[in-house]
């Protein structure tokens, strides 16, 4: 089952909910924003803002432009801007964003990719610095 936002070709700003004590098992996709209190077990894909919140869950693979996660994840999580962990969330999987906030109470467990896409270990005639200790 795919669930996707009416005229998928027209950008919209309208937001999308999916509310507490609702369950839907397959893929959503939309082009607006979107905020899960419920539960989802499958692949959602969101071209603006993913909020889930403090109830909400998602079991699957993750795609949005941005995401603040209050609530679970158990999946892959791609987000191409910014990703914010607030202290009630819990995130099982792998996250790919290019900017991460992790706020204290948070539970991440997984790999992380912040899109650098090389080593973190300097390169031959690269120069290091480590800031000064007090």
């Amino acid at each position: 089952m795919a669930l996707k936002s009416a005229n998928s070709d027209h950008k919209s700003t309208e937001l999308n909910f999916i509310g507490n004590g609702t369950s839907i098992e397959g893929d959503v996709v939309t082009s607006s924003s979107i905020r899960v209190d419920g539960k989802i077990k499958g692949t959602l894909k969101c071209e603006h803002t993913l909020t889930i919140g403090e109830s909400g869950e998602i079991e699957g693979a993750v795609e949005a432009k941005n995401a603040v996660i209050g609530g679970k994840i158990k999946g892959k999580v791609t987000v191409q801007e910014k990703l914010v962990l607030e202290a009630k969330s819990r995130l099982v999987g792998e996250l790919k964003a290019k900017k991460l906030i992790i706020y204290e109470g948070a539970v991440f467990d997984g790999a992380s990719d912040m899109g650098a896409g090389k080593s973190a270990a300097p390169q031959s005639g690269a120069a290091v610095s480590t800031p000064p200790t007090s």
